[in-house]
This record gives C-alpha cells, structure tokens and sequence, in this order.
C-alpha cells in the first residue's frame, strides 16, 4: 500500500476527489459518468462563480475546468484560483483551438491543457495521470542540490537566508531542473515535460520561467544558458 493524499491509502489504482467545473450537462454527464467508474468522487459545478467557491472551500486532488463558462469565463477562473492556492491541479477543457489560448492557461499555472472534442480514454488517462503526480509517496520529501533545498511537499525553495513559495510552473521546472543537475536540458524536453507541449508554441515561456527562478535563488547563474541548447542547473 501506497500512502495517498489526507492519510489515504491505494493499492495501484488511485482514486481521488475531483471537481468538474462544466456548464454542458450532456458533457458534464458524461465526464462524471466516466470518472465515478474509475473509482474518483466528483463534484460539479455549472459557472464560473460556482465552480471558483467549490474550488477554494474543499481541497480537491483535481480541478477540471471549461474556458467557456457563464457567470465567470474559465480563464478567470482559473488565475483567480492560483492566485489563492498555487498548489492546485488544474486541467483545462476549451474548445477553443488556438495555440495562444493553451499556452496561456498553461502559463497562468494550469497543469494540463485537453482540446475539445476529446476522447473520454484520455480525459482518464489524463486525470489519472496528474493525480499520480501529485500523490505524496514515500520517498524523500525535499531535494538538495548544493545550498538549494526544494520543498516537494510544500513548494517552497531555500536557499541561504531566504525561503520563496513557488507557483506550480516554476516549481516543476526547478525540480526537473535539480533532479538534472549538470547536465543540458533542451527547451524542447523542457516544453514536452514541464508544460505538457509536444510542439514548440513560438513563445519564450521557459525563458520567462527561468528569468522568475532566478530572482528567487542565491544567484542568477545557478540555471546556466547553455548556448543553443537550453539550460543547466549547476550546484557550483
């Protein structure tokens, strides 16, 4: 047995609380239909407003949010809800098909981005997938790269004479980051495992990302620029 979130505990399959924020019953419908028989509980809400009070009253293991939602459109919604608590696990459903869209629900600290029409294998796929994420396990609850301590339970790092929360972006992207520490990582594994990307959206997202870590360690150079390549974390 596996310990899980709130003292809970699984065997393989992991079952969590889930909140459905969706206005299309048919669809609601169906997502809650699919995920109750995978063992989650799940909550609904039809608006904005609703879903935004569901979301910072109960602790949820996932929040999945619609963009197109009356009463509070998805986006609000969602950067209201990370400016709460960080910490939360969002994935986005949204019909809308740009590429700018799901960068930036991405950016505003979503953890997943699932276009519309999906298939309900991979909404589940999915869901199971971020909540195994974002399960605690046994294993060692802070990682320590020279003077860098990662909170991987709170999301917070130290370094000498300051401690900093970090929003769940720059979280993932410092932890992947250290857990490689002096070796390259590419901007494109780096889109591909911190923002979810198998494309390259034409953005400076990880650069962004990057220059926000900085500020928040000891010193600029601890994430080195490799030219051409993409960045490095160094413990020297």
């Amino acid at each position: 047995m596996q310990p899980g979130p709130r003292g809970q505990s699984w065997d393989i399959d992991i079952s969590g609380q889930l909140l459905l924020i969706e206005d299309d019953e048919r669809i609601a419908g169906l997502i809650a239909r699919a995920l109750r028989a995978e063992g989650y509980r799940v909550d609904h809400a039809y608006t904005g407003p609703e879903g935004l009070r569901a979301a910072t009253s109960t602790r949820f293991d996932l929040v999945i949010l619609d963009l197109m939602l009356p009463g509070m459109d998805g986006t609000i919604v969602l950067r209201r809800l990370m400016d709460l608590d960080p910490s939360q696990r969002v994935l986005v459903l949204s019909a809308v098909p740009e590429v700018a869209t799901r960068v930036a629900c991405l950016e505003a600290g979503a953890a997943d981005f699932l276009g519309k029409p999906f298939a309900l294998d991979e909404l589940t796929a999915r869901v199971r997938a971020r909540i195994r994420a974002a399960a605690p396990g046994p294993a060692a609850s802070a990682l320590i790269v020279g003077p860098v301590r990662l909170d991987l339970k709170r999301r917070m790092v130290t370094v000498p004479g300051r401690r900093t929360w970090l929003s769940y972006r720059e979280f993932a992207l410092l932890c992947h980051l250290m857990q490689r520490a002096g070796r390259p990582c590419t901007r494109e594994e780096l889109l591909q495992d911190v923002w979810g990307m198998s494309f390259d959206p034409g953005t400076n997202v990880v650069d962004v990302c990057v220059r926000r870590l900085r500020a928040k360690l000891d010193h600029p150079l601890r994430i080195e620029t490799v030219r051409h390549v993409g960045y490095r974390f160094t413990a020297d």
